[in-house]
């Protein structure tokens, strides 16, 4: 009896979750079952990538899509989210700020406020290479829902008088009002400032581009108290702040 509420409490969240958009996105497809000695396999190899031991890992393997499609729509990724999330909170709740204007926190864009997970679902979770062009004419449909429990963070960072930042490798030119737009339909406003990756930063790697802006907000005198990314770049380099907070993503990794 228990299992079944639960089931239909799931179905009724993931429900919510995709009405912005107007799709039923976690329908399962027709995937066959996973060998046992394969679904291990597939369940380690997720663990090494959150782990940080795979850097710069290109696709998911493909016997593993089965895996990571039952992850990323069953239920457990986003238990795995509001988890750490509450991690986050409990941390929060612990912060003493100055109240001088200057208290800061960086959040990730993509898959930490909002969810690509339509667009790769689409893409056989990861399994396919990452298409650039396809990628930009799904960010400009603004279509990206919001991570309920991120967004909720969010709200909380804002009320409690931190400045938070969004910083985000999407390129300033071509998506910033895309993104912008999108973010404001989510949800996520009073944000202090959106941070894109502009021309100055072209060629160069998440990591050199994510540390040099951290670098300038700390010469620009704020305290960055925390910084949440689904990426391991996001939360490399310098200046990383006082805590950092990985938000599972094993569909696809950004070097």
């Amino acid at each position: 009896m228990a299992k079944r509420v639960r089931d239909i409490f799931s179905m009724f969240v993931l429900a919510i979750f995709s009405k912005v958009i107007g799709t039923k996105p976690y329908s399962r497809r027709s995937a066959p079952a996973e060998p046992e000695s394969e679904a291990n396999e597939c369940l380690s190899w997720r663990l090494a990538v959150e782990a940080n031991n795979m850097p710069g890992w290109s696709t998911v393997p493909l016997h593993c899509l089965s895996h990571v499609e039952t992850y990323m729509m069953g239920g457990q990724y986003e238990q795995d989210v509001n988890y750490i999330v509450k991690q986050i909170e409990s941390y929060v709740s612990q912060v003493v700020l100055k109240g001088d204007g200057c208290d800061a926190w960086i959040l990730d864009i993509d898959d930490t406020c909002i969810s690509n997970l339509f667009y790769y679902k689409d893409k056989n979770y990861g399994c396919d290479p990452f298409d650039p062009g396809g990628f930009v004419a799904w960010v400009m449909k603004g279509e990206c829902p919001a991570i309920p429990a991120v967004l909720g963070l969010f709200t909380k960072l804002v009320e409690g008088g931190f400045k938070v930042f969004l910083l985000t490798g999407r390129d300033q030119q071509i998506l910033a009002p895309a993104t912008i737009a999108n973010l404001h339909n989510q949800g996520f406003i009073g944000y202090h400032r959106v941070i894109f990756r502009n021309q100055s930063f072209k060629g160069k790697s998440a990591v050199v581009f994510k540390s040099e802006v951290r670098k300038q907000l700390v010469e620009e005198g704020y305290r960055i108290w925390g910084n949440v990314g689904d990426q391991w770049t996001d939360l490399q380099g310098e200046c990383l702040g006082n805590r950092t907070f990985k938000i599972p993503n094993p569909m696809y990794c950004v070097p």
